[in-house]
């Protein structure tokens, strides 16, 4: 047996129903749907969730679980790549790296990060370091201070 020898089992395969396509289909006119009422509309039909006006069980069941997400802390983030702007010498501050356009927004405070490497020797103060910027910093002959 061949590929092209290949054919569909008798009645394994259907023809698509066109919709709307006059007298000889019986899906003409309303395609099938009826006349009128909320499932003849377009979009029209009661979602996979109803239960008949009955209370949904999504809504019926306790929520479970506990959520921290009002109290989380979320830090602005700078890579070590983006502090090589600065000259040797100078204190980089929370502000100092807004002015800069560095950081947009401040949230809860600014976290450097060990991305790339630090050329020049720069104090840097910031909320958190990553343990891997504190290395790179250190080995650079820069300074990492906490607020």
């Amino acid at each position: 047996m061949k590929l092209h020898e290949l054919k569909a089992s008798e009645g394994s395969r259907h023809k698509k129903k066109r919709l709307g396509q006059g007298p000889g289909s019986g899906l003409g006119k309303t395609s099938g749907k009826g006349q009128k009422g909320q499932k003849a509309r377009s979009g029209g039909g009661k979602g996979a969730v109803f239960e008949g006006g009955q209370l949904p069980l999504y809504r019926r069941l306790p929520k479970r679980g506990f959520t921290n997400a009002r109290f989380k802390v979320e830090y602005a983030v700078v890579n070590l790549d983006d502090l090589n702007r600065f000259e040797d010498g100078t204190v980089v501050t929370p502000a100092l790296l807004k002015e800069t356009g560095l950081v947009k927004k401040s949230y809860d405070g600014i976290k450097v990060l060990g991305n790339g490497t630090l050329e020049h020797k720069i104090t840097i103060q910031a909320n958190k370091f990553s343990v891997n910027a504190v290395e790179k910093i250190e080995k650079s002959g820069s300074k990492a201070e906490v607020i």
